[in-house]
């Protein structure tokens, strides 16, 4: 019975022994599988708010999944969505776009793989997003402007650093042969580069212009702002029975411009009741008359067609006719 005892015992802790061993040496197994293997790699395609990144991956045979980090400190601050490296015994390349980023900022990145043994993290790098070039968009409002009248050159500065940028506005009248000359008191754009010039009045039609004061300098595009002559229309009846007289005055003087005289009819096309020519009154201020036999009563307008490419033509305010 000792002898028994004695050989049970034995066998055991020899079995014992072997399921140490045997778990030693899973665990030494499993001890020998590396983490992955990374490297971060470069850039391409970088532009004002994009950029891909690159990076090479070994999964060592296990499940890998990976990921950037970036941010505009070595903190980095962002990360890009969890993708998959596969399981490959091999490296591999790999690559990420990452939207919104910021122009002119220096952008430090790594990538991080993650794997059942373990996490490894690659070297840091950086690149640097390029600035937003600097541009000038303008309009004239309203266009045409009606002479003597104020009207306002709008428009934004566009770019990286747009805000609190001193800006003039420059004209070249017709015939457009003078030059650009600097026009009132330069401006500063807004927060959001937008800004406005007011102007009080031209004396012709004019090419206008927006740049930069100082580097870097900007010029927007030309346009044009047409001034419209200022047309002013009266009706007096007359002694002959039907005969009225359609008059008034147009600034400037525009001597030789045709007058229209236009019956308005809603919905309809204007219907022309007879002309004159303007006439000069003075050095500053032109005319027309003309006595003319009324067929309809209504509302009517006059057009003032002028074409000497200082000015623009322009309709008078309606009258009523009874």
């Amino acid at each position: 019975m000792l002898t028994k005892s004695r050989g049970t015992s034995l066998g055991r802790a020899i079995t014992g022994s072997l399921l140490i061993a045997l778990l030693i040496a899973v665990a030494a197994g499993a001890a020998k599988i590396p983490a992955p293997s990374v490297s971060t790699g470069g850039t391409s395609n970088i532009t004002y708010s994009t950029a891909i990144l690159y990076g090479y991956i070994n999964p060592h045979g296990q499940v890998t999944n990976y990921y950037f980090q970036y941010g505009p400190s070595g903190n980095f601050g962002s990360q890009s969505p969890l993708a998959p490296a596969g399981n490959a015994t091999s490296t591999t390349k790999v690559s990420q776009a990452i939207p919104g980023l910021s122009p002119g900022l220096t952008y430090h990145y790594r990538i991080v793989a993650i794997s059942p043994a373990g996490r490894t993290n690659g070297q840091e790098r950086s690149f640097r997003t390029p600035k937003v070039p600097l541009s000038l968009a303008i309009v004239g409002a309203p266009n045409p402007d009606v002479f003597g009248s104020p009207f306002l050159v709008e428009g934004s500065l566009s770019g990286t650093g747009a805000s609190t940028r001193e800006i003039v506005l420059q004209a070249n009248p017709f015939p457009y042969t003078a030059g650009f000359k600097t026009l009132g008191n330069p401006e500063v754009t807004n927060a959001a580069g937008g800004f406005s010039f007011p102007v009080l009045n031209l004396a012709e039609n004019s090419q206008l212009r927006v740049m930069t004061v100082g580097a870097p300098v900007v010029v927007s595009p030309v346009v044009v702002e047409n001034v419209a002559v200022s047309v002013t229309f009266h009706v007096r009846r007359t002694h002959h029975h039907g005969v009225v007289r359609f008059y008034g005055t147009v600034t400037p003087t525009v001597a030789g411009a045709l007058v229209g005289f236009q019956l308005l009819k809603p919905g309809h096309k204007s219907v022309n009741q007879g002309g004159t020519v303007v006439k000069s009154s003075s050095a500053t201020v032109s005319s027309f008359s003309r006595r003319v036999h009324l067929r309809h009563r209504g509302v009517y307008r006059a057009l003032v067609k002028v074409a000497n490419g200082a000015y623009v033509s322009a309709y008078s305010l309606p009258i009523v006719v009874r």
